[in-house]
């Protein structure tokens, strides 16, 4: 009979000891479940607060250029113009002809700013990016820099594109304007080749350039204009990668995630 008891206790402390064991696995995987969706919380709510910093940086950045913009045209566009008539009242009185042809000089030169800034104005005030495909910024881009004939900006581009949101195609078409100066400033190159295209529902621009290249890890070569491309591309979640050899040009690849 007591050997009975005990065998039975055992049975039970055994059943006893299964369960313990099944409810500490279980307790231990309800909290790994648990732990993993409060991760994935918490990173969504800080890709949400990062997208929502984003959105607030650019609306700021755009406002900024929007006053910038009015402020050209308002107040420096108008002393600009005041000046330059001051300047052919001056030319108009004056009699000797060789400060006449220094004062029509100087004039000319204030004309030319007052138009470059009358540009730079309408450039930062209008609603371009918003109201236009990336397509045509882009190709309207490439058509002002063949215009100076300096080199010659070939776009290719795929029309399974389609890009609704504005802050990539803003800092898309940045990042283009961005290179397209730095090619013409430095590179002294005949071409520049711009291709943009889904690849596997990931956005890829391609820009390169047949100029002189530079040494990559040199810091003073990458200058503030490749660090602002980098800069951009990550607020977008994006990937970049920069190949240049001294002589064989510059190629930059943007890859962004649209899916």
């Amino acid at each position: 009979m007591g050997e009975t008891s005990n065998i039975i206790a055992l049975i039970l402390f055994n059943v006893i000891l299964v369960g313990f064991i099944i409810g500490i696995v279980i307790f231990v995987r309800q909290y790994r479940i648990k732990k993993r969706a409060h991760i994935a919380q918490i990173l969504n709510i800080g890709e949400m607060h990062k997208q929502e910093l984003l959105e607030t940086q650019i609306e700021i950045q755009s406002q900024t250029m929007k006053h910038i913009g009015r402020e050209i045209h308002d107040n420096i566009g108008q002393k600009l113009t005041l000046a330059s008539l001051y300047m052919q009242q001056l030319a108009f009185e004056n009699k000797a002809p060789q400060i006449t042809k220094n004062i029509n000089d100087i004039s000319q030169i204030i004309n030319q700013s007052l138009e470059e800034l009358r540009e730079l104005s309408k450039s930062l005030t209008d609603d371009s990016i918003e109201n236009q495909s990336i397509f045509q910024l882009i190709e309207n881009e490439c058509q002002k820099i063949n215009n100076l004939k300096k080199c010659k900006v070939h776009f290719t581009k795929d029309p399974k594109v389609t890009l609704e949101s504005y802050q990539i195609k803003s800092i898309l078409f940045r990042i283009t304007q961005e290179f397209l100066q730095n090619s013409i400033k430095h590179a002294q190159c005949k071409n520049i080749y711009i291709s943009l295209h889904d690849i596997q529902n990931n956005l890829r621009l391609l820009l390169e350039d047949d100029g002189k290249g530079f040494i990559i890890n040199k810091t003073d070569d990458a200058g503030i204009g490749l660090k602002n491309i980098m800069k951009r591309t990550e607020m977008i979640g994006g990937s970049f990668n920069l190949e240049s050899k001294e002589g064989l040009g510059t190629r930059l690849t943007i890859e962004i995630p649209i899916s």
